[in-house]
């Protein structure tokens, strides 16, 4: 018979936290299933994850309830799963849920069938009544009458449901060239707010790739407009209460649109992604603030989110004591008490201490510049270290292949590019732990980990190409060609695996079989593995030539072309590998180890250029035939098939790679 609850052995620290819930929750498996089967009962699917404000309150108020499971455990078999380990589960019952209720978020509150077919979708159930909504107990009580009485109508239900959406498919177009590139910005100029910055109205999420997107436009064609973008939303993202303003690293969206309140928990995709957008902000404009937020941003990373064995953690939670933000927020006699009355009162005025939460509560900003940058920094020491001594937010510390992909990414190119060699250390040593934990000897990824040990859910498309295009970005930074190896050997599968008939699917082929297999080009909270492995294969070709993942790469970006052309809020990392194409794309082999050529190189050129630095000979094809001048390191550059002539002098390298305008 199986255990009560089956969670306490799950490698998720989510699952891990219902462990002691009377509820007698089962892990996705077929065997509970086959038991649903057995018991003739449906099956109650709850979808969340550990830094989810209301899936802890949804949890305390019925799962925790005695009465409640009791209930759960005679009329149900109930499955929990973590989204951010199975987001292949998530994606399909997500869909399912937006399909009958018009909405969707977490928790995610599904019926199915035995056989996995949903019948009746939510998200959060209150166990008391509220504003006219069902308890979870009523609830409970209507489906279980409702499998008794009116069973052949919930099981056509559940079969109509799998066929409509699995039939769903998201048209492609021919390519995203430049009429679709310059209809996007058009259309996220018409959608940006000119008085606080960022796309439409509250609640506003951080618009990585979209910015990522406009940045490698502006360096392209030099639209003001796309510049402009950029530099406002970076600049009230920053200065808001999003950003911690003590420690470094960005909550997950403001519920405000003037980016004031946040939803405090933090990402590990979030910060990985604009560490890797202020840093290319940065590298375009020398915007001092820019270097600020991705150093800060960064060092973050490696003091707050990095795990014993290298790796990073996928979030720190919103809540601590069970209240949200209580880490963070500060109230006008707390600065007193810890900085006396005149620097709190300098304080309150530069951070506007003002309740701009709740409670008479306020998270800290800065609105401008302070006009004595080291009394700041005196001071937000002190505040650091006194807030060092609240209970700290729960840190859900599985790790996950495609964060950590994006994390390496961004801090390599940050520890180029800022001068910063000990973030590289931390890609590398990440990198490491992806490769030798996560990969198993047949090839395939797994998708997370915890304490040195694979879990068992298999990446998914955006594991394998976020991790591929890591890989290749410590090529560039590195000079090892293993890790070139190791991407050829990701994207392979990813050729293999997860292509059907010029399609991207964001499951593999040997995967286990859902009720449908998810596709799904948009980039929405992360970048879409589809757009992702547009990213890679681009990058793989610019190395090696090869027209295999040349080819693959213009399939995988075709599907997003639709999106881009009507909604390009939801095609940022896709309508920024369509940049670099658009844009040539270059390739830059570096013959020699020489800092200030590589810092030039990745500074100086699109992101999305292929660089790789290392002594003659390294195999990697880009290098072939390349060789020192006169006993000095070389850079090459290339583009379209084309190469120039290698240049020693570091200005005379970013001559080459500087627009002309």
């Amino acid at each position: 018979m199986a255990p009560s609850n089956e969670l306490g052995s799950s490698t998720s620290p989510y699952l891990r936290q219902h462990a002691d819930n009377p509820v007698h929750w089962r892990q996705w498996s077929e065997a509970a299933f086959a038991e649903a089967r057995e018991r003739d009962v449906p099956v109650f699917l709850s979808i969340g994850y550990s830094a989810c404000h209301w899936c802890h309150v949804m949890a305390h108020e019925s799962f925790e309830d005695e009465q409640t499971a009791a209930y759960l455990n005679e009329h149900f078999v109930s499955i929990k799963v973590d989204r951010e380990e199975r987001p292949d589960v998530d994606a399909i019952y997500m869909e399912a849920t937006v399909a009958m209720t018009g909405q969707g978020g977490w928790p995610m509150s599904v019926f199915l069938t035995p056989a996995a077919e949903p019948f009746f979708c939510g998200t959060y159930f209150p166990s008391e009544p509220r504003a006219g909504m069902a308890t979870f107990r009523q609830l409970l009580e209507s489906l279980t009458e409702a499998w008794r009485s009116k069973r052949g109508q919930i099981d056509k239900i559940g079969r109509d449901v799998v066929e409509q959406l699995s039939a769903r498919s998201h048209p492609a177009g021919d390519e995203i060239g430049a009429e679709t590139l310059e209809r996007a910005v058009a259309l996220l100029k018409a959608d940006f707010d000119p008085v606080d910055a960022g796309f439409g109205r509250a609640p506003k999420f951080p618009p990585s790739m979209v910015l990522d997107f406009l940045l490698r436009h502006h360096r392209r064609t030099g639209s003001a407009d796309a510049l402009r973008m950029v530099t406002e939303t970076c600049e009230r993202m920053a200065r808001g209460g999003m950003y911690d303003q003590l420690a470094g690293g960005f909550a997950r969206y403001s519920v405000d649109g003037q980016w004031v309140v946040p939803h405090f928990e933090k990402m590990l995709y979030d910060n990985a992604l604009l560490l890797d957008l202020y840093t290319q902000w940065f590298a375009l404009t020398g915007e001092p603030l820019a270097r600020r937020i991705a150093t800060e941003t960064a060092d973050f990373l490696i003091a707050e989110l990095r795990t014993p064995d290298g790796g990073f953690a996928s979030a720190l939670d919103a809540d601590t004591e069970g209240v949200e933000g209580k880490y963070y927020v500060w109230t006008p006699d707390e600065l007193r008490e810890v900085l006396g009355p005149d620097d709190a009162g300098w304080v309150i005025e530069l951070c506007d201490v003002t309740g701009t939460f709740e409670h008479g509560l306020s998270v800290l900003q800065l609105r401008q510049d302070p006009d004595d940058p080291d009394r700041w920094d005196k001071l937000k020491s002190v505040l650091r270290d006194a807030r060092s001594r609240r209970t700290y937010p729960a840190r859900d510390d599985k790790v996950i292949a495609a964060w950590n992909g994006l994390a390496i990414t961004g801090l390599a190119r940050a520890g180029v590019v800022l001068g910063k060699p000990e973030y590289v250390e931390a890609a590398v040593r990440a990198a490491g732990l992806i490769r030798d934990v996560h990969l198993d000897e047949s090839g395939r990824l797994h998708r997370t980990s915890r304490d040195g040990k694979a879990g068992t859910a298999h990446g998914v498309l955006e594991d394998y190409a976020a991790f591929a295009q890591a890989c290749l970005t410590l090529l560039g930074v590195t000079g090892d060609a293993s890790w070139l190896t190791t991407a050829e050997s990701l994207l392979d599968r990813v050729i293999g695996q997860f292509v059907a008939d010029g399609t991207f699917y964001d499951t593999a082929a040997d995967a286990e079989a859902l009720v449908w297999r998810p596709k799904d080009p948009t980039d929405n909270a992360s970048p879409s593995g589809v757009s992702l492995a547009a990213e890679a294969l681009t990058t793989v070709a610019s190395l090696t030539g090869s027209v295999r993942c040349e080819t693959a790469a213009g399939q995988a970006l075709t599907a997003s072309a639709a999106l881009a052309a009507r909604a390009p809020r939801f095609a940022g990392r896709a309508l920024a590998v369509a940049e670099t194409l658009a844009a040539g794309p270059l390739e830059i082999a570096i013959a020699g180890v020489s800092d200030e050529l590589l810092r030039i190189a990745i500074t100086d050129s699109p992101w999305g250029t292929a660089v790789v630095q290392g002594d003659p000979g390294l195999a990697v094809p880009l290098m072939e035939g390349r060789e020192l001048r006169d006993g000095r390191a070389a850079a090459y550059v290339c583009q379209k098939f084309t190469c120039r002539l290698p240049v020693v002098l570091p200005e005379d390298l970013r001559h080459a790679l500087r627009p002309a305008r």
